[in-house]
């Protein structure tokens, strides 16, 4: 069964695994920046559908940061609202708060129940 997660992690980092995951979707994680500037080393915000396995995997990867589940209500800690702080981002910005901070300019990445 497959279950969506939200990491933080780079465009290499992602191109690298993506051919494990059933879907995924992903945000730069500066806003002013095109996709055509990014490098390997841009910081994107990844929405990941895949098995328990593959998280289990991204979760324990030094590449990959893993957030709070959406509707946990913790806050996605000092390192992400750093990255995402172009979008509005606060340290203490819930996870959910945080993700719909970026589905306004990037509706894909918004969360949703199915």
């Amino acid at each position: 069964m497959n279950g969506r997660s939200y990491y933080l992690t780079t465009l290499g980092a992602w191109k690298r695994d993506c051919g494990c995951f059933a879907s995924s979707h992903w945000a730069a994680a500066e806003p002013e920046m095109q996709p055509s500037a990014l490098s390997t080393s841009s910081h994107i915000l990844v929405l990941i559908e895949a098995d328990e396995g593959t998280h289990a995997f991204l979760e324990s990867h030094p590449h990959y940061l893993s957030l709070p589940h959406p509707l946990a209500g913790l806050s996605v800690g000092a390192p992400a609202s750093n990255l995402l702080a172009g979008y509005g981002v606060k340290p203490a910005s819930s996870t959910f708060d945080a993700i719909m901070a970026v589905g306004r300019c990037h509706p894909l990445i918004r969360y949703r129940v199915f």
